[in-house]
């Protein structure tokens, strides 16, 4: 994941052998509309193959459900045909919330939910994954992020149904095993 002011160095310098993703709205999701639908406009025409971005939780507090579904649709639309991911951040939210913001993402034309951004009080569980996949639309992808420590909790994770996962630990964890040292 690359902050948005480095997608067109980093996608100039991978020259398309790799995806480029940022995020918009982070951390917490309190731009306004407009001015996420600017960034993962600006995102993709600099090269980002991926937008991730952060749900206005307070919306969701206060049961905006309709503003929160014109915005993902928004973003979605911002996004040009690239890839849209879109975070919840469960560790903040009650079990309704998380079934709630399901049946948003699923109705928005988004391509993934993910559960966390990394920067608030706890990433990814099992329960939360779990929850996901029996609430979204066959069409949408699920993104387990934080909290994934060992190559257990990846294999968890995806039998549950994630079909990515965000870890910065996983590679190390892969060479560690293979060196005996886990």
């Amino acid at each position: 994941m690359h902050p948005p002011s480095y997608v067109k160095q980093a996608a100039e310098y991978v020259a398309g052998k790799l995806t480029i993703c940022t995020v918009i709205g982070f951390p917490n999701g309190y731009s306004t509309t407009a001015s996420k639908c600017f960034e993962a406009r600006e995102a993709v025409d600099n090269g980002a193959g991926e937008v991730d971005m952060v749900i206005n939780i307070g919306w969701l507090k206060d049961k905006k459900y309709d503003l929160l579904l014109e915005e993902i649709k928004a973003i979605k639309a911002a996004c040009k045909g690239k890839i849209l991911k879109v975070i919840i951040e469960t560790c903040l939210l009650t079990d309704e919330e998380k079934i709630k913001m399901c049946e948003i993402v699923s109705a928005s034309g988004a391509d993934f939910i993910k559960t966390s951004t990394g920067f608030s009080t706890a990433g990814a569980t099992r329960e939360d994954v779990a929850l996901f996949a029996k609430h979204v639309a066959p069409h949408v992808k699920i993104k387990a992020a934080g909290g994934i420590r060992s190559l257990q909790d990846a294999e968890d994770f995806l039998a549950l149904g994630a079909s990515r996962l965000g870890t910065s630990l996983i590679i190390k964890i892969v060479k560690n095993e293979k060196l005996g040292n886990y």
